[in-house]
């Protein structure tokens, strides 16, 4: 009941309040009402375009986070030439100042070559080729222009002035593609590898069963009574390293126990000599 009184209440309030102000505007209920549906088409445009700036706002945003996210793309460059004594830190200390720099990566020299370093008294161990990751591709475009046939030093005094870089941007390159390339790498050498023992092994067997053939069909002719001729070749072959030292060493030898006996002959020449001339010096007493 008090509910409804506080309703009549306020519904009588607000028709008074109508009526005040239609004496004091003179207008009539008709423009009241055009006038309540401007005002509403008015607030539902308003309502719109707040809509449309807030979706152009949220638009801004995505297209801000899509630049961001794109400045932070890495770009790889590649190093074709890698000077002796370059090692991993003197290249970051070079590059880091043109922009942020990532991962590096230098490929070693191959086995061999250490080996016949390492026989010459050199443990030095240098690199062919390296790949070095910028944090921003535009950067390393940037260093790859700027920086190919140009000296690595900037002063004359520096180690590496008289070197140039030789340097390559790789378009579409990430760093898993380097680490399936290694992993082919190996795997092909692998492969070849194997590919040579089978083929090793393969011509020793060969030998191995027509010598076993050979020797097989020369008892049996030995047994029926046929007469084997064996083969001779009519060239010697060629000496070895080390049969040539040795049979240096024993001509060495030989020559000094020659020496020696001449020496002792004519020592024993002399020996007789003054023995001879003692005992005829005697005799003439």
């Amino acid at each position: 009941m008090f509910s409804c009184l506080l309703k009549e209440i306020t519904e009588m309030k607000r028709r008074e309040e109508e009526e005040k102000r239609r004496k004091t505007t003179g207008q009539s209920p008709e423009e009241e009402e055009e006038e309540q549906r401007r005002r509403s088409s008015q607030s539902e445009e308003e309502e719109e375009e707040e809509a449309a700036s807030e979706q152009k706002g949220a638009a801004d945003d995505d297209d801000e986070a899509k630049k961001k996210e794109r400045k932070c793309v890495p770009g790889i460059i590649y190093l074709g030439h890698i000077p002796p004594r370059l090692r991993p830190k003197h290249l970051r200390n070079l590059l880091s100042a043109y922009g942020e720099i990532g991962r590096i990566f230098l490929q070693p020299e191959d086995r061999q070559v250490r080996r016949k370093k390492k026989k010459s008294g050199s443990r030095r161990c240098d690199f062919t080729e390296g790949w070095v990751e910028f944090r921003d591709k535009r950067v390393a475009k940037r260093v790859a222009l700027s920086l190919h046939n140009t000296p690595m030093g900037t002063k004359k005094r520096q180690r590496f002035f008289s070197d140039l870089w030789n340097i390559k941007y790789l378009h579409r390159f990430h760093w898993t593609h380097l680490s399936e390339r290694l992993a082919y790498e190996q795997t092909v050498l692998q492969q070849r590898l194997r590919a040579e023992v089978s083929q090793a092994k393969k011509e020793t067997s060969f030998y191995l069963n027509n010598v076993e053939k050979s020797e097989h069909l020369r008892k049996k002719r030995q047994r029926d009574g046929e007469q084997v001729e064996e083969k001779t070749w009519d060239f010697t072959q060629r000496q070895t390293e080390e049969e040539i030292q040795k049979k240096k060493k024993k001509d060495s030898i030989t020559q000094k126990r020659l020496n020696k006996a001449r020496l002792m002959q004519q020592e024993s020449q002399s020996n007789v000599s003054l023995l001879a001339k003692i005992f005829n010096s005697n005799q003439s007493e």
